[in-house]
């Protein structure tokens, strides 16, 4: 596998033509006496647009992404973007993490250091990762999938893996992520020493009758009945028309906005207060990325891929590698162990103080010490 350094460069004349666009939105109306019951806000928008437009400083984001070593390589006839950090210490194990939706490889920028440099954060050097972190396809700078089928994105992790020259290592990742790693050590146990997820999606099996006599499966079953009504609209646009959504979020700037910001709103631990978790400079270090690069579409396309033409596994298997669980107070996706269980060799469960959804972005000290943890006697 041959790999390039890459380094991140917008051209000026991409921010240019969205900062005019940003300028020229055409604003809708919103129902008097809400706030965010009808989605996005109309007022935290307008203040976030002209944020955008005005102040944000793109140039300043890209250097600090750019301190990150950043490479592209052709895996499995695509071109994938990651960052490959070398940890400092005695023996750094190698780890692949893997971001999800709507985020990007940034949200997992404040992880790498706690994770490739312990020491420097108090903890055992012993504990030092080589840390590697991919946009997935359709995401960023990785190359787009433009056929239908399964993607096998844990083919491709696994084949970067190995050109990097790593016979074993670990997997860690949250939304998107977390079925990624869970395939890796699925489908690759003798490479992948173990997993580690902050959200977990089963694989589906026969049901257990006798799970049904467990009160918190049971009320797994309807939280998860009303998170499905009330917050996955999203997830089924993305899932059957992914297209017809493109084309607005694709022309302008405040609609992918509108479409994201609710989003890091939701799913956070941020009591409704989203500047809590995410400052104005981190949600549009985001934005710029998915403008930029034109990957709102492709990143969507995931979803309708995994629905038409899911990885399967074998009826009645389990991912049998150690599984560690950071279990966030408001992720939303974390089954109860013993459902968890019939799916997953789960040995490492954490019940998190804070922090939602986005793990690695909310609290990534805290998940930074879980890894090492879980990790500790699998290297």
């Amino acid at each position: 596998m041959q790999t390039q350094p890459f380094s991140i460069q917008i051209p000026q004349a991409t921010l240019d033509d969205l900062r005019d666009r940003l300028r020229r939105t055409r604003w809708p109306d919103e129902p008097t006496d809400v706030t965010w019951e009808y989605g996005t806000n109309l007022a935290y928008l307008r203040e976030l647009i002209t944020y955008w437009a005005e102040q944000f400083d793109w140039q300043a984001q890209e250097q600090k992404l750019n301190q990150f070593r950043h490479y592209r390589a052709e895996v499995n006839s695509l071109k994938l973007h990651f960052i490959h950090e070398r940890g400092q210490g005695p023996s750094p194990f190698p780890l692949i993490i893997t971001h999800g939706w709507p985020s990007t490889f940034f949200e997992l920028t404040k992880l790498i250091p706690l994770l490739t440099d312990p020491a420097r954060y108090g903890a055992d050097p012993e504990d030092a990762f080589d840390v590697v972190v991919p946009s997935l396809p359709g995401y960023g700078f990785s190359d787009k999938i433009a056929y239908d089928g399964a993607w096998n994105i844990h083919d491709r992790w696994a084949g970067l893996m190995t050109g990097l020259g790593y016979e074993r290592y670990g997997a860690q990742g949250g939304d998107i992520g977390s079925i990624v790693s869970s395939h890796l050590g699925y489908f690759y146990p003798e490479q992948v020493a173990g997993v580690h997820l902050n959200s977990a999606v089963m694989p589906q099996h026969a049901p257990n009758p006798l799970l049904a006599l467990d009160p918190a499966v049971a009320k797994y079953g309807k939280d998860q009945a009303d998170w499905l009504k009330e917050e996955a609209s999203y997830k089924h646009q993305h899932s059957t028309r992914p297209q017809s959504l493109a084309y607005g979020l694709n022309d302008s700037p405040a609609g992918l906005a509108g479409w994201i910001v609710e989003k890091l709103r939701r799913w956070s631990d941020c009591r409704g207060r989203i500047e809590e978790r995410f400052s104005k400079d981190d949600i549009l270090t985001t934005l710029t990325i998915y403008w930029a690069t034109e990957t709102i579409n492709s990143s969507m396309r995931w979803y309708y891929q995994n629905e038409h033409y899911p990885v399967h596994f074998k009826s009645g298997t389990r991912v049998e590698v150690p599984v560690g669980i950071a279990e966030f107070p408001a992720e939303f996706n974390i089954p109860p162990r013993t459902l968890l269980e019939q799916s997953y060799n789960v040995q490492h469960w954490t019940k998190m103080a804070h922090g939602g959804h986005f793990g690695a972005w909310e609290e990534p000290e805290l998940l930074a010490e879980d890894i090492r943890e879980f990790f500790r006697d699998l290297r």
